[in-house]
């Protein structure tokens, strides 16, 4: 029970964000327009500011893991093309194929993943995320311009040098690039910026998770129904479970499992909305699949959290 209430602990909170931000939509106490800011906000500034914050005096080289890395790369890889194979047994519509398969395999780790992983771990347990981002965010967005183009065959519309430059102009690569270099060089934020930083840096999270729980329709669930319920079971539970596994055969214990597990487990990224919008995808679609996971995967996420520690591997 004690296990349990640790696990919940550790996970409600940052879904009961989501939930005020779904009520206070519905109340018209927040705009409809509050999910584009917001998302414009956290993503540009207080999300780069608490990474920054948190990892500009630390020591990446005894945190850095190449078969951690490794493990992650190529778990999203192998999910992602297979997902892409189901995804055509599924459905003839290349649109909808490509939505499907980006909601099925991309995380939220930059908001709900990192928020899960401050309150259930030590701040040391930041960095290893961090890292694990620092790959699984330029993988996630290459993936995500492939999904939205090569089946809807739009794949002359692919620019590799446009692609590679939305990568390296990301704010959050950019912040964890810059976190890099700054213990490298041994370089000092002055106190003025270091507290001005940690003031933006307290705004990412809540801002995020209320501006998704605005996003949230409902009533639009009842569309794709069986598009939605697959890659909602791939993103929230068949992915998590064997990725889980085989980190655990290869040994992993302790922060360093609990944070693969977040990554693995944590629901759809709301940018794949954002995306599929931009990219003239089936957003609904988009939207079931983020609404689904997001809600999910507060049991999820808890249950697997609950059994790790129970069997003493967290």
């Amino acid at each position: 029970m004690q296990n349990l209430l640790y696990a919940f602990n550790a996970v409600a909170p940052v879904f009961l964000l989501v939930f005020i931000g779904y009520v206070l939509r519905r109340a018209d106490i927040i705009s409809s327009n509050y999910t584009k800011t917001s998302s414009k906000l956290v993503f540009s500034v207080s999300l780069p500011a608490l990474i920054f914050t948190k990892l500009h005096e630390t020591d990446f080289t005894g945190s850095f893991d190449i078969i951690q890395i490794t493990l992650v790369l190529a778990g999203f890889i192998s999910f992602f093309f297979l997902t892409w194979l189901l995804s055509k047994k599924l459905t003839n519509d290349g649109i909808d194929q490509g939505v499907f398969i980006q909601g099925a395999v991309r995380s939220n780790y930059a908001i709900v993943g990192f928020a899960i992983t401050l309150n259930l771990f030590s701040e040391s347990a930041l960095v290893k995320a961090a890292i694990l981002l620092a790959f699984a965010m330029p993988l996630f967005n290459v993936l995500g311009v492939i999904a939205l183009t090569i089946p809807a065959q739009r794949g002359n519309t692919i620019n590799p040098l446009k692609t590679l430059r939305d990568i390296l102009t990301n704010p959050l690569i950019i912040a964890i690039i810059i976190s890099l270099i700054f213990p490298f060089l041994k370089i000092k934020v002055p106190v003025l910026f270091a507290k001005t930083l940690n003031y933006l840096a307290v705004l990412s999270l809540p801002v995020a998770l209320l501006g998704i729980g605005a996003s949230f329709n409902f009533k639009s669930i009842r569309k794709d129904f069986k598009l939605t319920a697959i890659a909602t079971a791939i993103r929230i539970l068949i992915m998590p479970i064997m990725l889980t596994y085989i980190a655990i055969l290869l040994g992993y214990r302790g922060e360093e499992l609990g944070v693969m597990f977040i990554l693995f487990g944590t629901p759809t990224a709301i940018a794949s909305y954002i995306m599929a919008e931009a990219m003239a995808s089936n957003s609904e679609l988009a939207g079931n699949i983020i609404l689904v996971t997001t809600f999910g995967s507060v049991f999820t996420i808890s249950l697997g959290i609950f059994a790790l520690k129970c069997i003493g591997l967290i």
